[in-house]
């Protein structure tokens, strides 16, 4: 591997790292030489892929409680890397949504976020640290019957922009923008929503991206690793779609 892309050295740790795009991530810094920690509420399989994966270990992380993300941090001596990958969705327009429903998406995919990166931002500090936070084309361009999710990402993009202005010297901290990628997210929306036509409802997401196809999660965790490596050191509050051409259509 190039020596810009390395992370060798490095402690990452990635929330939602047990499956999905956060898997990928796992699996792609440890190639490139990163020391992985696995945080997910799935410890059955964070273990499992933790006994895989050379220089990995797991935690059992609950996003949303403050209590238990002061003890992982607090135990820790030194954080390189965040990718903050952990979220759920929602299908439902406005008026199909309650608001328990869209209270539970801001408690996860933002609340989660920032009680996960202000507990972490010390130990970045410390060494110019990276963060990745996984957003969505959903916070770029309207996604029908997606109002709920559509306002999270939109607040995950704007915490990236207002991170890197308040750390712009201390840390860097991007947005990736994935398009609808082929994950067990995407699969348990089928089963949830569409389970009597599956393949219907699975080539319409395919045909959704220009491209005609879904995206990958070794794709996006490649572009994790770029934005965490040296050859993005000039790097700093972007958000980068990686939709197939989704929103450039």
């Amino acid at each position: 591997m190039l020596d810009y892309f390395s992370l060798a050295g490095r402690v990452a740790l990635v929330t939602g790292g047990a499956s999905g795009i956060g898997e990928a991530t796992i699996r792609t810094f440890a190639e490139a030489g990163a020391e992985v920690i696995i945080a997910d509420v799935d410890a059955a399989r964070a273990q499992r892929l933790a006994a895989e994966i050379p220089k990995s270990r797991f935690v059992v992380c609950d996003i949303t409680n403050e209590t238990q993300l002061a003890e992982v941090f607090g135990a820790m001596d030194r954080l390189d890397i965040l990718v903050n990958c952990d979220g759920i969705g929602l299908v439902g327009g406005l008026e199909e949504t309650e608001l328990s429903d869209f209270q539970r998406l801001f408690r996860v995919n933002v609340e989660g976020m920032f009680l996960v990166t202000r507990a972490a931002l010390p130990l970045l500090k410390k060494v110019r640290g990276s963060i990745v936070n996984i957003g969505s084309v959903a916070g770029l361009v309207g996604v029908k019957r997606r109002f709920a999710y559509c306002a999270t990402k939109g607040a995950v993009i704007a915490m990236t922009r207002q991170l890197a202005v308040d750390y712009p010297t201390e840390i860097r901290v991007n947005c990736i923008a994935p398009g609808t990628v082929d994950t067990p997210f995407v699969e348990g929306y089928l089963e949830k929503y569409h389970k009597n036509e599956k393949e219907k409802v699975r080539a319409e997401l395919n045909m959704r991206q220009p491209v005609g196809r879904l995206g990958r999660p070794e794709e996006i965790a490649r572009l994790a690793l770029y934005l965490c490596s040296p050859a993005a050191d000039f790097m700093n509050g972007a958000v980068v779609p990686i939709d197939g051409g989704w929103t450039a259509a």
